[in-house]
């Protein structure tokens, strides 16, 4: 497997600071907007832990969080068994938050509606009798699978290493395959420098809905560090070829993680919603500009942003990004394209 290198005792993700981000709260702007999360974690030791409780904390910042998206993170996986099979351990779990969620003891929110689970789609021909088992053990909630395929030689965001060039691997080709059969989308966490790959890669399977998670991996260090209008100019000019291609959705948000550069976990204080919506505005606009709004949806990647700012400041900062936007436009950032994306109840 050839994986980059990372620098030794550099955690994958930024340490969550309780202490720091209640040092400052924002009053919610437009309370009322119904909100699809469509990207977040649950897990357990040996990280802090982030289940459901953790989560509805996050949910219950004033924001109208009415459904959510799990998205895998390796969490919870069988012990033992054929390797390929340890991941349903991940979606069994999930979906018994969903069906906690779904007795309404909870809340309203719908927690785990949908469920983007793993499977390693390496297995070819073998990855749909596979699938077939994680739809199964969902209850019907899978609606999306996610393998990683974030590469950079300088840069690496996680603690598992992934191979270069997996979109060409013939097997996971192979494996790929199942998705458009099974109705499911593919999500793609990714850095920059591999858009064009994935735009060549989207090309092959129209019929396959590909989210491109975290706005397609913006850099900020490693050679990018302290080249932001060129490192952005290479990625505006890339993810303007993934926009070309109908079968394309973009999540926008996933920003606050080490690799993006922003640094707002080295402040004293944490940001603000302004300082937010002003440090991503390019990004943002510039997504939503190519791909339109019905092919983009905001995400929180919490927990694993939430080393650099807090759940209710964030989804202002994009109330903040969208202020011109057109009531149509809003609905479907903050819930449409989630709920037409992962198959989920309509907002009405």
């Amino acid at each position: 497997m050839n994986a980059p290198a990372k620098t030794a005792g550099t955690p994958a993700h930024l340490a969550v600071n309780q202490a720091w981000l209640d040092q400052y709260a924002e009053q919610p702007l437009e309370p009322l907007l119904p909100i699809i999360d469509p990207h977040h974690h649950l897990w357990d030791a040996p990280r802090p832990r982030y289940l459901l409780d953790e989560l509805l904390a996050d949910f219950r910042t004033g924001h109208n969080i009415v459904s959510s998206v799990f998205v895998e993170c390796r969490a919870m996986y069988r012990t033992t068994g054929d390797e390929a099979l340890k991941s349903l351990g991940e979606t069994k779990f999930v979906d018994g938050i969903a069906a906690m969620s779904e007795s309404g003891a909870y809340g309203a929110t719908r927690v785990c509606e949908g469920i983007v689970g793993y499977v390693d789609l390496r297995l070819g021909d073998r990855a749909k009798g596979v699938i077939e088992k994680h739809l199964t053990v969902s209850d019907g909630r899978l609606r999306g699978i996610r393998n990683i395929v974030a590469w950079h030689p300088e840069v690496r965001s996680t603690s598992v290493p992934y191979p270069r060039d997996l979109l060409e691997d013939v097997e996971f080709r192979a494996g790929f395959a199942a998705l458009g059969q099974l109705d499911l989308a593919y999500d793609c966490w990714l850095y920059q420098n591999q858009l064009a790959d994935l735009a060549r890669f989207a090309r092959a399977f129209p019929k396959v809905t590909i989210v491109v998670d975290h706005l397609g991996g913006p850099l900020g260090v490693g050679p990018y560090a302290g080249r932001r209008q060129e490192a952005f100019a290479d990625w505006r000019r890339d993810i303007r070829l993934l926009a070309e291609l109908p079968n394309t959705v973009v999540k926008a948000g996933g920003l606050g993680m080490r690799i993006n550069g922003f640094g707002f976990h080295e402040h004293k204080m944490p940001p603000t919603s302004e300082d937010l919506a002003n440090a991503w505005r390019d990004y943002i606009h510039e997504t939503i500009t190519v791909f339109g709004p019905h092919r983009c949806m905001f995400e929180s990647n919490f927990p694993v942003d939430k080393g650099s700012y807090s759940y209710g400041v964030l989804w202002n900062a994009f109330k903040r990004l969208t202020r011109d936007a057109s009531a149509s436009e809003k609905a479907d950032l903050f819930h449409g394209t989630a709920a037409r994306t992962y198959r989920l109840q309509a907002v009405v």
